[in-house]
């Protein structure tokens, strides 16, 4: 724990205080699968998700909370802290969150083919019959859910979103999070990666929105391999879904505390969230560690 006083904890990050408009995010190398916290991390995790934050931060023109990476004279930081805290840190603009994340999705996958394929719901309800798992959906879709303090988020229904965000926030963030997405699906695209889905957090600093916490991150988006998509099939994904394939096999029940991770599915893990990282960026990730 650092000599700053401690904000919060999520699932990766960890949130402290560095004075009344500043706050240092750091995020770990912790997993969760089924909102459990795997008791085993995923080396540089932490690192590829910030590192890919900020190159899109850099990218996008949407005005955003980072302020620097310097951690140079932040007061109570050790030499040992800088060295730990190296590549997987950000100083942001404290904010005032709006508590919806703003999902787009451009393919129908996960959550939301599950509830298409069952009849319909929140996430679907504008989706026109006869698609299939994988489909690319005729435009993107802004499905926005509750943020919950622990737990799965809760989706919303249009009229629902609107009743809670209000007509004009709920048009400004929805066209916002469209114009992201196409963004970044574009710049993916040309590199071989399909951006099927993802998700953005706002918040307001000075009466200006921006966008907040981690972006475009394998953690916030589903990446796919260009070559290995195939429509009406599961599609490989440059996440997690390696570590899940790994606990459904096991016989694992969901409940905390999960069993361990083998070696080899933990290096496999690392080596996909790593693959994310360079096809993005077009950087290796080992020049972006030499660069912090």
């Amino acid at each position: 724990m650092l000599a700053l006083k401690h904000l919060a904890s999520g699932k990766v990050r960890e949130i402290y205080e560095v004075d009344d408009e500043r706050l240092l995010f750091v995020a770990t190398d912790r997993i969760s699968a089924y909102d459990v916290i795997l008791g085993d991390p995923i080396p540089d995790k932490g690192r590829v998700l910030t590192g890919l934050s900020l190159h899109w931060f850099d990218l996008l023109e949407t005005p955003n909370h980072l302020i620097s990476t310097d951690l140079i004279g932040i007061p109570g930081l050790t030499e040992a802290d800088l060295v730990e805290l190296s590549g997987r840190s950000m100083i942001v603009r404290r904010c005032e969150v709006i508590p919806v994340e703003c999902v787009v999705r451009g393919y129908l996958y996960g959550s939301s083919w599950r509830e298409y394929r069952d009849g319909g719901g929140p996430t679907t309800e504008h989706l026109p019959a006869g698609l299939a798992m994988a489909d690319q959906l005729p435009e993107p879709i802004f499905t926005p859910a509750t943020k919950a303090e622990s737990g799965h988020d809760e989706n919303l229904d249009e009229a629902g979103a609107r009743a809670a965000l209000g007509d004009a926030l709920y048009d400004r963030l929805r066209a916002t999070s469209i114009e992201i997405y196409l963004t970044a699906a574009r710049y993916a695209a040309a590199r071989g990666v399909i951006l099927a889905d993802t998700k953005f957090e706002f918040g307001y600093a000075n009466g200006k929105l921006l966008l907040i916490d981690e972006v475009l991150t394998p953690d916030s988006s589903r990446y796919w391999p260009a070559d290995e998509y195939r429509p009406g099939t599961a599609v490989p994904s440059f996440d997690k879904q390696y570590v899940r394939d790994w606990l459904d096999a096991s016989g694992w029940d969901h409940s905390p505390p999960s069993p361990p991770l083998p070696p080899d599915v933990i290096a496999g893990t690392r080596a996909r969230y790593v693959e994310a990282f360079e096809k993005i960026s077009g950087t290796s990730f080992d020049s972006y560690l030499k660069g912090t």
